[in-house]
């Protein structure tokens, strides 16, 4: 079995690939992959690093207004959709999976054209352009959430979740405990801007951790993005904060060992990008989300929406958000037992656990037919 696999531009888009990947391998070990991506883009340094072949395409996002790099960036697209056709009809895959992302566009259009059964999966309530563009072309739509089925024809759409990776799924809680050194009896409470960090969310967290700082029970972690580290330590240390004085609260650069910082938190203040979501309900873990705001379509607000709309999550917007406003509602969340376990319990009903499965499972459904035909 061959399969061409797309999407780039952002980790969102790269990583439930590399996910789908895996999956895919465990039910079919010899199953043969070619990742395509933008020549410049991060999957481009990060595919190569996860052992699996790599095919470039010179292609870039268009900006939202008619400008003169548009016309450019279109013949780009249009020797991009040329040079896909080549690479699909050189692999000859039994089937091509885009995972969002303008790189996906040429590859999925070339392959659905050539009659290579086509899956997308979209991640996101708010559908991407290019898989807007696809959905007319493709031959089925693999959706994150419940809300983006009514976005695509009925007829392609399953509702599978978001693929989420099987490390979240394993860790233990007292794993992470172990590991970050934390107290087994306390609350913890995780906060993530992504992994390169939100000036926002940190620079509020400054003035959350003053007010949690001596005398509190509440264990927090801090991953700050490497950018912001320095910057954020100094803030604390101003602020009057002596973190050496106070080890139930850690911050961290960067986490490598995310799944089991997951798997000790009892609440998590994170972007609303859909993998986070995804991981977040899988393991019904409650949150506070703060969405990106020049997210495309703006599509992290209606994700984070969609969370506090079901019980699992309180949402503050970007604009709204103060130390004030978020040391309030961690407290208020994390004082009230039965409030805790009824958001964890409304997280955990959105999860979709099985959702990497199901989606490996499907895209060999499609290579199968496509194989019996030949």
């Amino acid at each position: 079995m061959r399969i061409i696999v797309s999407g780039g531009g952002t980790g969102g888009h790269i990583y439930p690939a590399v996910t789908i990947i895996n999956a895919i391998k465990e039910l079919k070990p010899a199953a043969e992959f070619l990742y395509v991506g933008t020549e410049k883009g991060l999957e481009a340094d990060i595919i190569p690093k996860e052992g699996l072949p790599f095919a470039g395409v010179n292609i870039e996002g268009f900006e939202r207004h008619i400008t003169a790099q548009n016309f450019i960036r279109a013949a780009k697209a249009m020797v991009s959709v040329v040079k896909a056709r080549q690479i699909v009809k050189n692999f000859r895959p039994d089937i091509a999976i885009g995972t969002g992302g303008y790189a996906a566009g040429p590859v999925l259009l070339a392959a659905s054209l050539m009659n290579v059964p086509t899956l997308i999966q979209e991640q996101n309530v708010v559908a991407g352009i290019t898989n807007k563009i696809l959905a007319k072309f493709v031959t089925k739509i693999a959706v994150g959430c419940q809300e983006a089925t009514a976005k695509f024809p009925a007829e392609k759409t399953i509702f599978t979740g978001n693929p989420v990776r099987k490390e979240i799924l394993s860790a233990k809680r007292e794993d992470g405990i172990k590991a970050f050194g934390f107290n087994p009896q306390k609350k913890i409470v995780l906060v993530s801007g992504g992994s390169r960090g939100a000036r926002s969310i940190n620079r509020a967290m400054v003035d959350v951790i003053k007010n949690f700082a001596e005398g509190s029970d509440l264990q927090i972690l801090l991953v700050t993005g490497k950018t912001e580290y320095e910057d954020i330590i100094k803030r604390i240390a101003d602020a009057g904060v002596n973190l050496e004085n106070n080890p139930h609260i850690k911050v961290e650069p960067y986490l490598y060992n995310m799944p089991q910082a997951l798997a000790m938190a009892d609440l998590a203040v994170f972007r609303a990008g859909a993998t986070s979501i995804a991981e977040l309900t899988a393991r019904g873990v409650p949150a506070v989300l703060i969405p990106y705001p020049y997210a495309a379509e703006n599509h992290q607000e209606f994700n984070a929406r969609a969370l506090a709309e079901a019980g699992a999550a309180q949402m503050i917007l970007n604009k709204d958000l103060t130390g004030e406003l978020l040391a309030a509602a961690i407290t208020k969340i994390m004082a009230d037992e039965e409030v805790l376990a009824n958001m964890a319990k409304n997280s955990r009903a959105m999860g979709k656990p099985a959702a990497t499965e199901d989606i490996a499972k499907l895209a060999i459904g499609l290579a199968a037919q496509k194989e019996r035909c030949e």
